[in-house]
């Protein structure tokens, strides 16, 4: 059982450091030398947990899929707050950690998405999986937010959530590119106006 623990820490410990770095950096341009120096692994190490590149990159996505869902099922479980204030609440926590400086708060999915959807298909799924898992919470906060008569909104609950998802994601993007976070606040004010 120790042994169990020691390489679930060891393998987390790798995607969480690299993390930090593709954030940074991409996935192309981080070479394993790099992932491995930063893990303070050694590459039969690296090997052990995944047997290529690309594989890695699928658990890193996968990773950060499970962590991201964790947090929106947090929000989806407080019975302290409409389906309206559960939504500005996850939008108001994507707000928070797009213009943080922490590289661990960035958002994977636009870091990586164009780039490694040519690259890899198996990466692609999970990216594809991912934001559908992201789209269909979004729309289920609508959907109670329509049954509490907190929201008032008249489209279809998943068109509107992921309508609202492609703002984000692309209001992220610019934000990078501007280096400025008036894209992100111009999307929280499309938001709200969106959900009333």
């Amino acid at each position: 059982m120790k042994d169990d623990r020691h390489n679930t820490g060891v393998r987390e410990h790798i995607l969480a450091t690299a993390q930090a770095i593709m954030n940074g950096k991409g996935f192309s341009a981080v070479g394993l030398n790099e992932i491995l120096k930063a893990s303070d692994v050694p590459k039969g190490s690296f090997y052990h947990y995944f047997r290529s590149k690309e594989e890695f990159g699928k658990a890193l996505l996968e990773r950060y899929f499970e962590t991201y869902l964790a947090a929106m099922d947090e929000i989806i479980a407080r019975d302290d707050l409409t389906g309206a204030e559960k939504l500005l609440a996850y939008w108001g926590r994507w707000l928070d950690s797009q213009t943080a400086d922490d590289p661990q708060s960035k958002c994977l999915v636009v870091k990586l998405a164009a780039e490694v959807s040519d690259l890899s298909e198996a990466m692609r799924r999970v990216l594809l999986d991912g934001t559908g898992q992201i789209t269909g919470r979004i729309a289920e906060m609508i959907e109670a937010g329509i049954a509490d008569g907190s929201l008032r909104i008249t489209g279809q609950p998943h068109h509107v959530a992921t309508s609202l998802y492609q703002s984000w994601l692309g209001a992220s993007l610019l934000a990078k590119i501007t280096r400025d976070g008036t894209p992100l606040r111009a999307a929280m004010t499309e938001t709200r106006n969106t959900l009333g």
